[in-house]
């Protein structure tokens, strides 16, 4: 046991948790540093929890973070004494990223490693030893090019995280330099931030750089940074997105922010399908297939041309399928952008080793204190279950209660109350649920966007609501993504995903953007819960996020009126058929869906 001060916040347990006392003053100093090498796990208002685990310490080797400034901010900042079991494992664990390391060696592409007895235990790994071709000396083994992605998916498996140093083909050329004037004519520059963030990605154009995983928040500009690594690599380019309306927002981008002109920059989607110097598709088109069991229609892009560089937007929705693909793509130069790391299929291992580890983290608050990003408010509004289906509520299943919780009534109630609150304001109401969302268009006039909505009109209402014809959107789970509404600077979440965190990190992104034109630079975010429900449960767990990034939620308890009562039982008879019927498919809640398409 070892190093304490009684007056710290945090203290330290032998399993790898930490918990951090919030009131204490150096909390916000700890909370940065923990955020660097441990993973916030629960968030209650006074004792965070975080875990150090090995891929938080390789990912915080591999952005430069030394092991001794872990061990001396566990011993700096603890309690009581630091259970001498876990510097042991947090040196052992840290220390394994870059044992092994990936190099090219006279032409053959080489594992290396620090020992003979190092080799001879990742041997015996039955998913290594057939990716290992030949034994060139006690340390080192031939590896064949098509399993340089897969030799690193085996080996993190065992805890070997691999550092690929093995460099990249050259992709074609292509002049990609950045404007000084955007098309409009208004200056454009790089915010210091993300002239470092494409700094550190390319690294001068050596082999300690070329891929890896810049994590920004939603509004700092991660579609600029993309933007600015391609002039720093001037290669042919292949970006993958979201959805046709990302897909369309980075072409736009790219034209206004460098001197590519129209003819250079593709669009490959289900409408159009360009194959340029630089080409913009989406995740759905590449795992587009007929029936399960066929081939995928549109892989074939990623060998279609020579790109020197490939570009994953909202890097951590990255489907299963592709992860196949970059496997085989090692020797390309590969940029993941996201604003958190999180997957809820738990395949944060994959990103590290296919895509590259973490190589530049801004913390949201940090962004924030410098006017980058909008202020948030984060409230979390309690509403009670309206007296006329408590008896169904509690005698329905699981999955109903969740729904009937999800679309309470007495919500309503809530939006009309905020939309007065807020009457100037530029309002998103954000739900799950398409006749929730459908009844919420009618009530307030106010335009809807689902993922039926053909993508024409979608522009068409983005547009409108960016002139702020209409100061009410209402928008499904298709625009927790790459959505771009600079104005809108308040948000109502009606009904969320179980317990995703990264929805609820995209959702408030909708309103972080920083505002412009005499709009006071902050944003309110408002999730409405069904108090004492799995909701309210769920709603817990999604706030994690926010508060490992300095974010805490006020929470409210609405007074509600007989009258609300009584309006509220009058919608429930209406509701009461569809909500007890089984949802049909466009209803499911995302983490019901496949882990490729959360």
């Amino acid at each position: 046991m070892m190093g304490f001060n009684p007056q710290n916040p945090m203290i330290v347990q032998g399993d790898m948790s930490i918990f951090l006392e919030t009131n204490n003053p150096l909390y916000t100093e700890v909370r940065d540093v923990l955020a660097r090498f441990a993973e916030l796990e629960k968030s209650p208002d006074y004792v965070h929890t975080y875990r150090i685990t090995p891929l938080s310490l390789w990912n915080a080797a591999s952005s430069g973070m030394k092991v001794d400034e872990i061990c001396d901010a566990l011993l700096k900042y603890s309690k009581y004494p630091v259970p001498e079991g876990v510097m042991v494992r947090v040196r052992d664990q840290a220390s394994r990223y870059g044992q092994l390391k990936l190099v090219k060696k006279d032409g053959m592409l080489v594992l290396v490693g620090p020992d003979k007895p190092t080799m001879v235990q990742i041997q015996r790994f039955k998913q290594v030893k057939p990716l290992l071709k030949r034994q060139i000396d006690a340390t080192s083994f031939e590896i064949d090019e098509e399993n340089r992605g897969l030799l690193k998916q085996a080996l993190i498996k065992v805890e070997f995280p691999v550092e690929d140093l093995a460099g990249y083909v050259d992709g074609a050329p292509l002049a990609v330099e950045l404007r000084e004037q955007r098309l409009a004519g208004k200056p454009f520059s790089l915010r210091s931030y993300q002239q470092d963030a494409a700094e550190i990605f390319y690294a001068s154009g050596g082999v300690t750089g070329g891929s890896g995983v810049l994590v920004l928040p939603c509004g700092a500009g991660k579609t600029v940074i993309g933007i600015a690594s391609m002039s720093k690599v001037k290669q042919k380019t292949l970006i993958l997105t979201t959805n046709i309306t990302a897909l369309r927002q980075w072409r736009t981008e790219i034209l206004d922010k460098t001197t590519l002109t129209p003819e250079e920059v593709g669009e490959y989607s289900g409408e159009v399908k360009e194959i340029r110097p630089v080409t913009v598709t989406t995740y759905q088109l590449l795992t587009f297939r007929k029936k399960k069991g066929d081939d995928f229609l549109h892989m074939e892009i990623f060998n279609a041309e020579n790109w020197g560089l490939i570009i994953y937007d909202e890097v951590h929705m990255l489907p299963a399928p592709i992860f196949r693909s970059v496997a085989n793509i090692q020797a390309r130069r590969r940029l993941g952008l996201t604003a958190t790391l999180v997957r809820e299929d738990e395949m944060e291992e994959d990103v590290f080793s296919l895509i590259g580890p973490k190589k530049f983290d801004v913390p949201w608050k940090s962004l924030e204190s410098q006017g980058w990003i909008a202020r948030a408010e984060c409230i979390e509004v309690r509403v009670p279950l309206p007296q006329a289906m408590r008896m169904e509520f509690a005698t329905s299943d699981q999955r109903i209660q969740f729904r009937l919780a999800s679309e309470n009534p007495l919500k309503l109630t809530i939006i009309h109350r905020l939309i007065k609150k807020h009457s100037d304001d530029n309002i998103l109401i954000i739900g799950q649920y398409l006749d929730q969302l459908d009844l919420l268009s009618r009530e307030f006039n106010a335009p809807i966007i689902t993922g039926k909505t053909p993508n024409k009109e979608r522009e068409e209402i983005y547009a409108a609501f960016k002139k702020k014809t209409h100061k009410i959107l209402i928008v499904s789970k298709v625009a927790n993504f790459a959505i771009d509404l600079p104005d809108a600077n308040v948000a109502i979440q009606v009904s969320g995903t179980f317990g995703s965190r990264q929805e609820e990190a995209q959702r408030l992104g909708r309103v972080l953007r920083p505002k412009g034109d005499g709009i006071e630079n902050i944003a309110h975010f408002y999730s409405l819960t069904t108090k004492d429900t799995s909701e309210q449960e769920f709603a817990n767990k999604r706030q994690r996020f926010l508060a490992e990034q300095g974010y805490s939620y006020k929470i409210e308890f609405e007074e509600l009126t007989d009258a609300d009562e009584k309006t509220a039982g009058q919608l429930w008879e209406d509701m009461k058929s569809r909500l007890l019927a089984p949802t049909n498919e466009d209803d499911e809640p995302a983490a019901v869906q496949p882990a490729a398409t959360k």
